[in-house]
């Protein structure tokens, strides 16, 4: 028989060993140790035991959900009326006897007895509480297409997909992107400056963010006027192992206003892959909403193609 209970301090290996048996596609980090899952997510300051439900059968933990909240408007704390359901993980002798979903079942009655007033299930952007460095690559974007066992149990449980974001990778040692010939102009007015003591712009990126290794890019005029853009990036060393290859994330990717479409978007980018080769990185990842039509364009003028897809869910019904 089945038991559901809130999560044990001495569950951590036996969760760990269930994310590795679980079969979670090309965008979950493996061959992670305890201390991964210690930093990333048992010693955030609002993990929630209660919020980390653990299916148990003879002893054995073979199934659990992780749901979570997002931030309030001002990125300084929880707001409690977006609830997230971050993970769900059967093991796959126990699938089709209905423990995912009582997981969910019970993850939806923790967010809504803390107040949660909407539920999405996919960490994504701002609303990823948790598994930010382990699932998705350079950040959770709902769950992954490449996550074959996802999209049908949602869409079974009632939900539907309410929003997608593009996953591109860029292989910075493959065939170099076309020369643009008004780029190269900008590029002898520009120069890249890096920083590795970046300040966190708030309490929810250095909740989240702050605990991965990252590098900040600034795309500035030599003449010495403010970044015309910028991007932070994220060391993805968890996931070496099943990538087999050295990658890293950009995330944060921002082009001031009042000078878009000028070609420093696409700039930026080109300038990033050439400093990171210089570090044996062989790939970029870059993260894009669908509905940024704008951003995906420049990311493919400049070599990244799609990898993977990230869709998130909403409940309509019940």
């Amino acid at each position: 028989m089945t038991e559901f209970r809130a999560f044990h301090n001495t569950d951590p290996p036996q969760l760990l060993k269930l994310w590795h048996s679980a079969g979670l596609g090309r965008g979950a980090a493996e061959c992670l140790t305890n201390d991964a899952f210690e930093v990333l997510i048992f010693s955030q300051p609002y993990f929630d035991p209660e919020g980390l439900i653990v299916a148990v059968e003879d002893g054995a933990i073979v199934g659990f959900v992780l749901a979570g909240f997002g931030p309030n408007q001002e990125l300084s704390a929880l707001s409690f009326s977006e609830g997230v359901i971050c993970a769900v993980i059967v093991h796959p002798e126990f699938r089709r006897r209905g423990i995912g979903r009582e997981l969910v079942r019970r993850a939806e009655e923790y967010l809504l007895a803390k107040g949660a007033t909407q539920i999405t299930a996919g960490p994504s952007g701002l609303l990823s509480p948790y598994l930010v460095g382990l699932y998705g690559g350079t950040r959770p974007s709902g769950f992954l297409l490449s996550d074959p066992l996802a999209a049908p149990f949602f869409e079974s449980l009632g939900y539907e997909a309410i929003g997608s974001t593009r996953i591109y990778q860029r292989d910075l040692l493959g065939q170099k992107p076309p020369i643009k010939f008004h780029l190269v102009n900008l590029r002898r007015k520009m120069q890249l400056e890096i920083s590795d003591d970046y300040q966190a712009p708030n309490w929810w990126w250095l909740t989240r963010l702050g605990r991965l290794e990252t590098l900040h890019f600034e795309l500035v005029p030599k003449s010495g006027y403010d970044a015309m853009a910028s991007a932070t990036v994220v060391g993805l060393d968890l996931y070496i192992p099943k990538w087999e290859e050295r990658v890293i994330g950009l995330t944060d990717v921002y082009v001031k206003e009042s000078e878009r479409g000028k070609g420093y978007g696409q700039s930026l980018l080109l300038e990033i892959g050439r400093r990171l080769q210089d570090e044996l990185i062989t790939k970029l990842e870059l993260h894009v909403a669908e509905t940024n039509a704008v951003a995906w364009h420049v990311a493919e003028a400049v070599g990244y193609y799609q990898v993977d897809t990230g869709i998130v869910y909403q409940r309509v019904s019940r």
